[in-house]
């Protein structure tokens, strides 16, 4: 979705930084403020084409890791039971241990893994019943961009409309603007905070802070994947300390 948008964005890369200079000139000229030169806006064009490859690049990388994850799956799915009995003998925790780690780990699965996609599916269905209340443009490929943007930790959802706010604003529409801003900020935030602090501490009761350093790790350890993966391994290795003071560390 978003490669086909910059391959739009660079054939009509003049009319793009045209309408910049155009939009950054009424700024300067009412608020008497030096914000984009015209080196800079230039530099904007360059590298908005440089990012292009890159994400054709990370689409291919998305989808191999997605192939290579349905063959290991069949065989989880095949040999699953036999995987479970030989992870448990090999594990060198006591049997009480052991299933506090099945019960954590499922339950961590499904707040990171599911939970976390759950909510961000919801603000996108809400965010697409605003856009076309509104009369957003293409509010369909919003609604992608508010499910991705919403699995974030702190920004979220608001990488979405806050673009769509600026670009009412920019067009000179301000009373959409405004519903904009209303609508993302008390309608989709709402959603997003309510479904938090009840959804997920429902299933699996997640710190944000595990969320944040988890998304950053996994972002530069498996991409766009390690938005789900990296919190979960992040709780993984924080319930493997406890389980480890538990077993070896001695009481006093």
């Amino acid at each position: 979705m978003l490669s086909g948008k910059f391959a739009y964005a660079l054939e009509h890369s003049g009319e793009l930084v045209a309408s910049l200079k155009q939009v950054v000139a009424e700024i300067e000229l009412r608020y008497h403020l030096v914000i984009l030169s015209d080196e800079n806006i230039n530099k904007v064009g360059a590298w908005m084409a440089s990012l292009l490859p890159k994400m054709l690049g990370a689409t291919f990388n998305s989808l191999s890791t997605i192939f290579f994850l349905y063959f290991i799956l069949y065989f989880l799915f095949m040999q699953g039971r036999a995987f479970e009995k030989a992870l448990t003998a090999y594990m060198p925790f006591r049997a009480d241990n052991v299933g506090l780690l099945e019960k954590e780990v499922h339950s961590m699965v499904v707040a990171n893994a599911v939970g976390i996609p759950v909510v961000a599916f919801a603000q996108g269905l809400v965010g697409l019943i605003g856009y076309w209340l509104i009369g957003v443009q293409e509010p369909f490929f919003w609604f992608g961009v508010t499910c991705i943007a919403g699995m974030l930790p702190v920004i979220g959802a608001a990488l979405a409309y806050i673009p769509l706010i600026i670009i009412f604003l920019a067009n000179g529409q301000i009373a959409q603007g405004i519903a904009m801003f209303v609508f993302g900020f008390g309608v989709i935030g709402t959603v997003d905070n309510v479904l938090r602090f009840t959804l997920l501490r429902k299933i699996g009761d997640v710190h944000p802070l595990v969320t944040v350093f988890g998304v950053i790790a996994g972002l530069s350890l498996f991409g766009f994947i390690g938005l789900i993966f990296g919190p979960l391994l992040i709780s993984l290795l924080l319930l493997l300390i406890r389980i480890y003071r538990s077993e070896f560390v001695s009481k006093h």
